[in-house]
């Protein structure tokens, strides 16, 4: 019998110790991790800007972009504990102010990429905040519980006689150290960082422009109500009238390539969507999505200048690319505006398969590819040095060709200039050479080597219907172009190639297989008779060299 009490009130004082300790472990440890929290901050590429942004609890997005520019507020009802955040804006690469907002503009019309970037770096904040709070409880855990047992079962029960009858000394003393532990709690908990938006006005974009048409985004916006929205107002309707004609045209195109009809593959076949000289239009993301639907294609194969100058602020590009083909198997390679090391980087943390010269086997396709080791005149690193990027192509020719041929299953090679496969295709070692980088179609056209064996290549147009490096803006500045590659046991069968023109029609060329092709090189069609030399490469568009 007593020991059956002993036992139960040795159970009731483990719990009390348990209780005990959370009671001052786990304040503690959400305290450290709302502070820290809130005292954070992470660099982001946002549109194109650098920006900074800091996480809060006002259930609200603020982008502060300069003393220029009134402040943008959007209120958020669905974030988990209120969570919001304030973003400013830093540099942009822009030349003027009006070519920045026209920038921003046109991306916000797409915002899915920078939303996910902000989304993910919150939540990386968020994540650290929560290990630094339980490293925290768990250190104060620790902590008392040695102190517990430092002092002793013995000494611990004279400590519980002298407080169930304490002096007056004693009992002063404990107050005042109950008072300072949960003052210093609640400061923890309740303390946060000054919101410098947390003063002032804001009134609905709707009451500044009244004429504005009604959009589910520009129906909550705020602006934030000073001198700048008043001395603004011209810059701010200019980049609202590009945000509403750049909805509305790329809008009313995907709803056209809703009803594109396309080859979808046969039981057995699998199909891939190529994409190349984007330029940064990430309006044409969804377009080209919505083609990839109706195609079932599962594979995004990336030729590259997805860029204008490969900077930092320019990994929206990257970013929406990403978002968009969400689920898809993506391999890529970097064009000669992507140069550096900001883009490749990006694109790997992204997930996509960045062709580098060896071979790789993506859904089941032996691909072989590599980024254009050249820079434009636009990339930072440019030289001008013309020769070095001739050698710089030759070399890197011979080494695909030597690897394909040395490997001897390569089915297809992608690369964004097809100079970086000139050697490469009359071997006879691959199956299809895809390239874009000409912003027009060449081919396809087929090679074929003295022994018989036969090569298809071709080149797309720019799917971002760019001029020179330029393609962002209000509409398509030129053609744009994609191609549906349709495979089989891991080899290429089958092309058909998509035009989308300026005037937003979309029109689908008539599907082509390998084999047809070939057999009408061999039966020497006049175009593609073996026996004929083959023409010269192509010359590019100039670019600029500024």
């Amino acid at each position: 019998m007593a020991r059956g009490v002993e036992g139960r009130a040795a159970t009731v004082r483990r719990l009390v110790a348990a209780a005990v300790l959370l009671a001052v472990a786990v304040p503690t440890g959400l305290g450290v991790a709302r502070a820290s929290f809130l005292a954070s901050e992470q660099s982001v590429s946002i549109g194109a800007h650098d920006a900074t942004v800091r996480p809060n609890f006002t259930s609200a997005a603020v982008l502060e972009a300069g003393p220029l520019l009134p402040q943008l507020r959007l209120p958020l009802d669905d974030t988990p504990l209120g969570i919001g955040a304030r973003i400013e804006l830093g540099g942009s690469e822009a030349r003027s102010l009006d070519e920045v907002i026209t920038n921003d503009a046109v991306i916000a019309s797409q915002p899915e990429g920078e939303i996910a970037a902000v989304t993910e770096a919150i939540g990386q904040m968020a994540r650290q905040a929560v290990l630094r709070g339980v490293g925290v409880a768990l250190l104060v855990s620790a902590a008392l519980v040695v102190a517990w047992r430092a002092v002793g079962a013995d000494r611990r029960a004279a400590l519980a006689r002298s407080w169930r009858r304490p002096s007056r000394g004693q009992g002063a003393a404990g107050a005042g150290v109950l008072a300072t532990v949960l003052a210093g709690g609640v400061l923890v908990a309740v303390s946060s960082p000054a919101i410098p938006d947390q003063d002032v006005s804001w009134i609905p974009v709707t009451d500044v422009f009244t004429t504005l048409p009604d959009d589910p985004i520009l129906d909550r916006l705020e602006l934030s109500d000073g001198a700048a929205t008043r001395s603004g107002r011209s810059l701010i309707e200019g980049a609202l009238r590009t945000y509403r004609e750049s909805n509305a045209f790329y809008d009313r195109l995907v709803e056209t390539a809703e009803d594109v009809e396309v080859r979808t593959p046969e039981e057995g076949q699998t199909t891939a969507l190529v994409v190349t000289d984007r330029h940064s239009n990430v309006a044409m993301d969804p377009v080209a999505r919505q083609l990839a639907e109706n195609a079932e294609a599962e594979l995004l194969i990336d030729l590259g200048d997805d860029t204008s100058n490969g900077a930092s602020w320019e990994q929206f590009s990257i970013n929406s690319l990403a978002r968009e083909f969400e689920g898809f198997d993506v391999v890529a390679v970097a064009g000669n505006h992507d140069q550096g090391p900001i883009i490749p980087d990006l694109m790997q943390r992204r997930g996509f398969e960045l062709l580098a010269g060896e071979p790789k086997d993506v859904a089941g396709i032996r691909f072989l590819g590599a980024s254009d080791p050249r820079s434009s005149g636009l990339t930072q690193g440019y030289t001008g040095d013309e020769s070095d990027n001739i050698a710089a192509i030759r070399d890197q020719d011979a080494e695909l060709t030597r690897t394909a041929c040395d490997d001897g299953d390569v089915a297809v090679v992608a690369v964004h200039s097809s100079a970086q496969a000139r050697q490469l295709r009359e071997s006879g070692c691959v199956d299809l050479v895809l390239s874009g980088h000409l912003h027009r179609q060449v081919g396809p056209d087929v090679t074929i080597t003295d022994d018989g064996e036969a090569t298809v290549s071709l080149t797309t147009g720019t799917t971002g219907g760019a001029v020179y490096a330029f393609a962002l803006g209000t509409g398509l500045r030129r053609e744009a172009q994609m191609t549906l590659v349709t495979f089989e046991d891991g080899r290429p069968v089958g092309l058909q190639i998509i035009d989308v023109q300026p005037g937003g029609t979309i029109s689908v060329q008539e599907y082509v297989t390998l084999a047809d092709l070939i057999e009408a090189a061999v039966a020497g069609d006049p175009e593609l008779d073996p026996d004929v030399p083959l023409p010269p490469e192509p010359e590019p568009e100039p670019e600029p060299t500024g």
